[in-house]
Parts: C-alpha cells; sequence; structure tokens
C-alpha cells in the first residue's frame, strides 16, 4: 500500500474550516505522504469517487495562504448520514474499496458532532475487518457544541463576528430616539454558544445588547413581552439576542409557531428560522413600538474578514496534530483543544475516544447566565474573550478579498 492519505469536509461551513485543511495537508505532506487526496463534498463525494489530488491544486506558499483567508469549505460539505454498518454493510464495503484503490493509509474528516459520528463508524468497521487505516476526526463547528474540547475552531470568528455586528446594529438602531425593538436572531439549535457571544458587545463605548435568549432556557412568551415592555420603559431602544433553537415548554421550537414551511435534513434536524420574525411580529401586536427581526444567517459563519487570527492559527493546528498523531499510529480519535489559562491565554492540543465525542452536545453552563436569564456572567466572558482576539488581514485585490476555490 502506498502512503496516501485522504481528507474531507462535512457540516455547515466555517470561516476557518480551510485552516483545518491546509494543517492536515502540510503536516501530511512534510510527514511523508505520497499524495493526499481531497473528498469532493465529503463522504457523500467519495461514495462517487469524487476526490482530488490536494498536491495538484495547492503547489504553493500563496495557495497555502489563500486557503487560510477563504472561508467556508474549500472541497465542498455534504450532510450525509452515515448508516450503521450492522445494517447497510454494503454502504461500508464500496467505501473501503475506494480506500483501497487510492491506496489510503490515514483518513481525515473536519466536522463536527455529525462528522465525528462518520468517524466512529467507519473506524469501528475497520476495527472489525481488520482495516490498517488510520481514522481522524478534526473538530469544526461554530456552534461549540462538541464535547470533550474546551471549545472547537469555527466558534472565536463567529463569536468575533456576533460582537462587532451587535455593537453595529445597537449604534444603529438609537439614531431616531423613538421606540424601536431591534430582535437579532443568531445561529443555535440546542446550545447558546453563538447567541451568548452577544454579551461581548458591551464596553466603555458600548451598552450592550438588552437581552439574551437561549436555547437552554425554556422561553415562555408572556415572560418575554413582560420583559420587553418593562425595558422599553427604560430606554426607547431594544436590542434583543435570540437564538434560532429556542425552544417553549412544551419542547417545540418558537419558530414553529409561525407558519414558514418546515424542512428536515437527513439527520432528522428541522429548519429553524423565522424565529426573530415571529418575535418581533408578536412585540409589535402587543406593545406600542415599532420593531425590526434581523437574521445573521449564513453571515456568521463565514465572515471571513472578520477572522480572528486565535481561530484560525488554532485551527491549523488541530488540522496538523490530526495528521502527526495518524502518522504516529493512532486511531478513532478526536484532536481536542486543552486550555491551560485565561490571562494570558494558553491552549494546546490533546487526543479524545471518538466514542466519547460523537453524538453528544455540550451546552452552555448554567452557571454562566445571571440570575434573570437576561445576561451572560464574567466567567462567560474570560472564557470567549480570548477566542476573539487579534485578526488576519485578507488578501485584497481590485478593493475585494482574494479566495482560492476548487476548479
Amino acid at each position: 500500500m502506498a502512503n496516501n492519505a485522504i481528507v474531507g469536509q462535512s457540516g455547515g461551513p466555517t470561516s476557518v474550516i480551510n485552516a483545518s485543511l491546509a494543517g492536515v495537508f502540510q503536516a501530511c505532506q512534510m510527514r511523508g505522504a505520497d499524495h493526499v487526496y481531497g473528498m469532493l463534498h465529503g463522504i457523500q463525494g467519495l461514495l462517487d469517487e469524487k476526490v482530488c489530488d490536494l498536491g495538484q491544486r495547492l503547489s504553493s506558499f500563496i495557495d497555502i495562504e489563500l486557503l487560510k483567508r477563504t472561508p467556508s469549505s474549500f472541497l465542498g460539505s455534504c450532510r450525509y448520514k452515515l448508516p450503521d454498518f450492522k445494517d447497510h454493510e454494503d454502504v461500508y464495503e464500496k467505501l473501503f474499496k475506494i480506500l483501497e484503490k487510492l491506496e489510503i493509509r490515514w483518513f481525515f474528516y473536519i466536522g463536527g458532532n455529525d462528522s465525528m459520528d462518520t468517524i466512529n463508524k467507519l473506524s469501528q468497521y475497520g476495527k472489525q475487518i481488520g482495516s490498517p487505516i488510520r481514522f481522524m476526526g478534526v473538530p469544526k463547528t461554530i456552534d461549540n457544541d462538541l464535547m470533550l474540547t474546551d471549545h472547537t475552531p469555527g466558534y472565536g470568528s463567529a463569536a468575533k463576528y456576533i460582537g462587532v455586528v451587535m455593537k453595529e446594529i445597537i449604534r444603529d438602531a438609537t439614531v431616531y430616539g423613538t421606540n424601536f425593538v431591534t430582535i437579532v436572531e443568531v445561529m443555535g439549535r440546542n446550545a447558546g454558544w453563538l447567541t451568548a457571544a452577544a454579551a461581548l458587545a458591551r464596553g466603555e463605548d458600548c451598552e450592550g445588547v438588552d437581552l439574551i435568549c437561549l436555547p437552554e432556557i425554556p422561553f415562555h412568551t408572556d415572560r418575554f413581552l413582560e420583559k420587553v415592555e418593562k425595558m422599553q420603559k427604560e430606554r426607547a431602544s431594544v436590542v434583543i439576542a435570540v437564538s434560532e433553537g429556542v425552544k417553549l415548554p412544551d419542547g417545540r421550537f418558537v419558530c414553529e409557531l409561525s407558519d414558514d414551511a418546515r424542512t428536515v435534513d437527513a439527520f432528522g434536524h428541522i429548519n429553524l428560522n423565522g424565529t426573530a420574525r415571529y418575535l418581533s411580529n408578536l412585540v409589535a401586536r402587543n406593545l406600542p413600538t415599532r420593531t425590526r427581526p434581523v437574521e445573521l444567517s449564513i453571515l456568521q459563519r463565514c465572515a471571513g474578514h472578520v477572522t480572528s487570527r486565535t481561530d484560525i492559527t488554532e485551527a491549523f493546528q488541530v488540522g496538523g496534530a490530526a495528521a502527526k498523531a495518524a502518522f504516529e499510529g493512532e486511531t478513532a480519535k478526536m484532536v481536542a483543544l486543552k486550555r491551560l489559562s485565561n490571562d494570558p491565554y494558553q491552549c494546546t492540543t490533546e487526543l479524545v475516544d471518538i466514542d466519547r465525542v460523537a453524538n453528544l452536545e455540550k451546552k452552555v453552563p448554567l452557571d454562566w447566565i445571571n440570575d434573570t436569564r437576561t445576561d451572560m456572567l464574567p466567567p462567560f466572558l474570560a472564557y470567549a474573550r480570548p477566542l476573539i482576539q487579534a485578526e488576519l488581514t485578507p488578501i485584497y485585490i481590485n478593493g475585494l478579498t482574494q479566495h482560492i476555490v476548487e476548479e
């Protein structure tokens, strides 16, 4: 078998996922891989034998630097749920025949919870059939909900974007001096890490958001209206950050109260949107104020122009650490980030068993939320602030950021 590696990207993109790809690619090359292949559109693309030779596409220093500064997934992504091999062994037989054809020894998958499930299943099947392939998970998700890692690459940059945008929205909302309620919808299905990042906007030049609503806290529409009414008596402009995944006490998502059509993905996840729009209309119907819903949507995950240098550096490091571990014989592991201190901020990498990560979610600690469940406490700010520090300046051509794209 030749010394070949393959890497794929899966799930929702981030502004630094390509830095992890660069980390895997460079580390594999430095350790003697003959070829480093890329899956086009993740495991689903691999099943269709859609691969590329990354060495032919990333042939220079400037290619690597552009890759690190390019948001979204360079190789494309997918939301394909790999079935259980006990029920669909034919899928695994096909995958492993393709990997054998490509003479793969090391397999890397960059992604979140569902991607770690894929690595877990592949490594288990590989062990069952005695495959020599080493399978490694590389963490990625703006949701910051992976277990056993202090934080995930992608979160710091998304949190930085949210903090910046919230400051700008707050400034915009105050210009007229009239009653106005702005409700900003932030991504986050079951974990409120991103919405919590709205608390970062508060500082000596900004009063911060007035209310933060996380999915960890049951949402009561009547109490929400009471809080908004009380706040508006104290100030004309009220700015609220709400997670798209806030749920009613009965478990339904608030957005399900709207008439919007809902779709479900391959993992059974209901499409979430319209939370801010529904709540904005609810406030407008019940209180004497103008309202505006703002959906940050995909802007918060691919804002490469507001990338955190800390985030992009760590994304590159976890990719390299995954390659190092795989070449040293490790398999069925994920690279985790281990924080050593907040001030000065120090962080290193470690390996964790993939079966202790797959399909589990890390929530925002309740003791990081204030007693009224409306704001974040200092421990969260101490946790999040180091992750948004510094910038990696994009490469500009003709006044616009330059990206690298798969040809």
